[in-house]
């Protein structure tokens, strides 16, 4: 009968994932923190330290008139429908351009110079120009929503190709591995964390560049919206708009961290 050693033992037995202590205690902290906040508003609003902010109860009941007459869904899904348009449409043509950018060296000194420079302008002081040569419409809101989008996961994705460990090229191409094998086996892999946080901060952008986009010739929107109640200083309904488009940011950006966790479970985490 053979003898199994405690190494051997530890070796052949299926690791056994230890509980997470605390695994509740970040969760419970937001609630406080999202708690003491509200309170801190109420107490602020109450004593009249901020002039026409409007307390947490009137803008609740505020946000349950427009949830009743349907203003709030009608806002919220013209947001969201060109958050998420012009948002694919510009992750979809960053990721790809990146990875030629960081791959080929002559993609890289082509292509790079119009990103520098239109890196440097923000998609807010193209709204006028996008207005006067694709109209008053949805395409111009699209348009800026995808450049912003498309600035902020581009980088990402380049410096994602760039900063693949050479040592784990190298290896592939000795083992016999061609170029197309290396970049779908090892580059991609790698690259993956650059690009979700770059389609994170490109979220942040889309739905900042949104609101100021619907200053200018929407007639649905939460900017359209804000815009509309700050004309006759409804300062409720502008909070419930700011609130809303909080919430819808912070609902797509825990999706986008949740798919990073399961994409990327071999990186080691804090």
């Amino acid at each position: 009968m053979a003898v199994i050693t405690p190494a051997q033992k530890t070796t052949a037995e299926p690791r056994r994932q230890q509980p997470r202590r605390g695994r509740g205690r970040p969760l419970l902290l937001n609630v406080v923190a999202v708690a003491a906040g509200i309170a801190v508003w109420a107490v602020v609003a109450a004593l009249g330290w901020v002039e026409n902010l409007p307390t947490p109860a009137a803008v609740a009941e505020k946000a349950g008139t427009m949830i009743s007459d349907g203003t709030l869904a009608d806002d919220v899904f013209a947001s969201l429908r060109r958050v998420l348009f012009g948002y694919a449409l510009g992750v979809l043509a960053a990721v790809p351009v990146g990875f030629l950018m960081g791959w080929y060296p002559t993609v890289r000194a082509l292509v790079e110079p119009y990103i520098q420079f239109f890196r440097t302008i923000p998609p807010l002081a193209l709204i006028p120009l996008a207005v006067v040569l694709l109209g008053i419409g949805e395409v111009p809101k699209i348009a800026v929503i995808f450049l912003a989008s498309f600035m902020a996961c581009v980088v990402s994705s380049f410096q994602g190709v760039v900063d693949v460990d050479k040592t784990l090229i190298n290896a592939a191409r000795v083992l016999g591995a061609s170029d197309r094998t290396i970049f779908a086996k090892v580059v991609v892999p790698a690259s993956t964390p650059f690009i979700l946080v770059g389609m994170r901060i490109g979220l942040g952008a889309s739905w900042a560049t949104v609101v100021a986009a619907e200053l200018i010739g929407a007639q649905e929107g939460l900017g359209y919206r804000m815009q509309k109640a700050s004309t006759w200083f409804e300062m409720d309904t502008i909070f419930v708009s700011l609130i809303s488009i909080g919430v819808l940011g912070l609902v797509m950006d825990r999706l986008l961290l949740l798919a990073e966790r399961r994409l990327t479970g071999w990186q080691e985490r804090r």
